[in-house]
């Protein structure tokens, strides 16, 4: 059993050239999401399992690195192409030289996957549902079902999704939500103001998410629960290079809820795991000891919402509450 079970279904092998010293560098990893996650999971001693499908040569390779990186795999093997790119990276700046999303799922597959995702899950009890490489590997209505099934089996579920995946994980009912203010524009975000980002937080939460975490570039997290809203502020470092900060952050806020922390807590750890990792090229990576000294840097507000101009709002709650206290008069 691990302390968390991520849904990958279809994570890439990434083939990354370098030059150091003049010298070219070929460095061969495997990525995705769900992958960054649970790399940077393990970085913070958190066992993981990886639900996922592996297909073709480039499975092959992929089962051995997540082996290697002390994931555990739980895999649908397949026939097909699996999800792959090669970028040069020799002059600084991601140059993608060939990628193949790989082939769909087809229906047998995406039921064993799915099988495994709830018997790992109700194992864990924290899921983290990541995306696929591709929009078209399987269909968006999965999540919602997860969700919708994991929950009532007793199971914590995170997501970190963006357009219909994210629709439809919502329908199914989530316990926390992280989404970027750049995924919130093109959900039709127009006032980026914090009472403008803080509605859209309260819209998510009317749709079905508990807590809501929305990071912001360069400007402080916010979190949104029932106590309210939390502004975040992580310390300020150097970037290599931003990419996978936001599975990062995922990543260290689900570790703190392994460790029996609430989410208003533990997004202080996923703001040091994040500002940790754009210090470094290797996305989902970290040092556990460097990542807890600089969550003893983060800081944290509490925003009144009637300060920062947002609108007056009652919980699903309350509005029951609120219904019951009108047939009792």
């Amino acid at each position: 059993m691990s302390d968390v079970t991520i849904f990958a279904p279809s994570p890439t092998l990434t083939v990354t050239v370098e030059s150091a010293g003049g010298d070219d560098q070929i460095h061969i990893h495997a990525g995705g999401q769900g992958v960054w996650q649970a790399r940077m999971l393990r970085r913070l001693g958190i066992s993981v399992t990886m639900c996922c499908t592996l297909a073709g040569e480039a499975g092959e390779v992929i089962r051995h690195l997540l082996e290697d990186d002390g994931i555990r795999v739980v895999a649908i093997e397949r026939q097909g192409r699996g999800s792959a790119y090669v970028q040069d990276r020799r002059d600084g700046e991601r140059v993608t030289v060939g990628e193949e999303s790989g082939d769909p799922l087809e229906r047998h597959d995406l039921d064993e996957l799915y099988t495994a995702v709830i018997r790992e899950g109700m194992r864990s009890e924290i899921v983290i549902l990541s995306g696929p490489a591709d929009d078209d590997v399987l269909p968006a209505d999965t999540y919602r079902r997860l969700a919708a099934d994991l929950r009532p089996a007793g199971c914590t579920v995170v997501v970190d999704l963006a357009g219909e995946r994210l629709d439809a994980s919502l329908e199914g009912g989530v316990d926390v939500l992280k989404i970027s203010d750049e995924e919130l524009r093109e959900h039709g975000l127009q006032d980026e103001s914090v009472a403008g980002v803080v509605d859209a937080m309260h819209r998510f939460r009317e749709r079905g998410a508990r807590t809501v975490i929305v990071t912001r570039a360069g400007d402080p997290l916010l979190l949104l629960d029932d106590e309210g809203v939390l502004e975040i502020t992580p310390p300020k470092l150097e970037v290599a290079d931003s990419r996978g900060a936001g599975d990062s952050l995922t990543a260290g806020v689900v570790a703190g809820m392994v460790r029996g922390e609430p989410p208003r807590a533990a997004v202080t750890l996923g703001a040091a795991a994040g500002a940790m990792n754009v210090t470094r090229h290797g996305l989902g990576t970290g040092d556990a000891e460097t990542i807890a000294g600089l969550r003893e840097r983060v800081g944290t507000r509490t925003v009144h919402e009637e300060d920062a101009g947002t609108s007056a709002r009652v919980s699903p709650d309350g509005l029951a509450a609120l219904a019951g206290q009108e047939d009792d008069s």
